[in-house]
């Protein structure tokens, strides 16, 4: 019986889903900042091996460990950064910068410094922030109706449907619709698809002064504001009680040793760990650290498969992409609203949290995620301290 639950369908989708929203969504950015660097296609197949392998041992260990979904991701936000910051960069000492951003997040997590941070973080804020990252999924997703009308609709008809009828299986049946739908209207293109194991390749990481200011910071920045944050709201938003720090010093851990090959920056995710956490995975929130194993499996897949498994991902239409990550991602959304929404004194420092996460505003290279934080802080600090005191009686 204990076998037969590893073999839950709403794990295995939700597992899939995953690291299908996470390497469409932003594979292309790997690509062009590998490129930046220099990276001939063997390097850039690589890079993706060591963010599968990385992303999916550490994602396989820790909800292992501590029995929670908790998923790791390479960091997009710092990826744009690379596009932009390597060039010029001999690819030897880009290699350095990664493991001098390692090494910073490890210091962070030793120290416990985000544990402290965290702590501070009022539950409406940090709720705003999560619905805000996700939101743009569900906008992405009606919006998508434009191009791909039959598609979409036909996706969103099914998941309300089978929501309701069959739970526990409705993200993967409308997947399966969805594939089903795309390849009659000859949407997917299977001729981007070949097996391919994929290799990794050393580079002797190379020091220098310029290449720690002008990349392995700013990935440092971004990756701890824009990634690990969201991350940890995701893991405390559904009452997971995770320790922060050791997280965050294995993720920095996991890039020391993996940077010579590629591994730039790992994080905790936040967008592909709340597809394994929601109430539609697994009505025990004990039990869904199995969709994040599943994940994790996947993730190594991923790597060891790179260069296939990227043709694979990037075949699908984008509209099918999206519109499974807004349909999966709806109840975890509603349910960081709920939170955000349900003080009444805290209602408008959450909403424009929201609103500024949401808009993907990005400021010195740093994501909106970490601004929303900020300007939603600093509006229930004014509120707090002008706000007249109750009387008392």
């Amino acid at each position: 019986m204990g076998a037969i639950r590893w073999f839950n369908p709403a794990h295995i989708s939700a597992g899939f889903i995953a690291p299908l929203i996470g390497y469409t969504s932003s594979a292309a950015i790997i690509f062009q900042a590998a490129n930046s660097a220099g990276a001939n296609d063997a390097m850039v197949t690589s890079w993706f091996w060591a963010l599968g392998i990385g992303m999916g041992v550490s994602t396989l260990a820790l909800s292992w460990f501590y029995k929670q979904p908790i998923l790791t991701a390479w960091s997009t936000p710092g990826a744009a950064i690379l596009v932009t910051s390597l060039a010029g960069v001999p690819f030897a000492e880009a290699i350095g910068a990664f493991v001098v951003c390692s090494v910073l997040i490890i210091l962070v997590g030793i120290t416990g410094w985000f544990d402290r941070v965290m702590s501070f973080l009022p539950k409406s804020i940090a709720a705003a922030m999560l619905a805000g990252v996700l939101m743009p999924f569900t906008v992405h997703m009606i919006l998508s109706l434009e191009s791909q009308l039959t598609l979409v609709l036909l996706m969103m008809v099914t998941f309300l449907i089978s929501r309701v009828m069959w739970p526990k299986i409705a993200v993967m049946l409308t997947l399966l619709l969805g594939i089903l739908v795309a390849a009659i209207q000859d949407l997917i293109i299977w001729q981007d698809v070949s097996l391919q194991i994929s290799s990794p390749i050393w580079t002797t990481p190379q020091w220098s002064l310029s290449a720690t200011i002008g990349v392995a910071i700013p990935l440092f920045i971004v990756t701890m504001a824009s990634q690990n944050v969201p991350g940890i709201v995701v893991l405390r938003s559904h009452e997971y009680d995770a320790p922060a720090a050791p997280l965050i010093t294995w993720t920095g851990i996991t890039g020391f040793f993996l940077a010579p090959f590629g591994g730039f920056a790992f994080n905790l995710s936040a967008i592909m760990a709340a597809i394994c956490m929601g109430k539609d995975v697994d009505t025990d929130p004990t039990q869904r650290y199995r969709s994040a194993i599943w994940a994790g499996l996947f993730i190594i897949a991923t790597g060891v498969l790179a260069g296939s498994l990227t043709g694979l991902f990037n075949s699908m239409p984008q509209a099918l992409v999206v519109t499974i990550a807004g349909l999966a991602l709806l109840g975890t959304i509603t349910s960081s609203l709920n939170t955000a929404l349900a003080l009444e004194a805290e209602r408008i420092p959450a909403l424009i949290t929201l609103i500024t996460t949401a808009s993907g505003v990005a400021l010195w290279g740093i994501g909106s995620a970490f601004w929303g934080l900020i300007l939603g802080f600093i509006a229930l600090l004014i509120q707090r301290i002008l706000s007249p005191a109750p009387a008392l009686n």
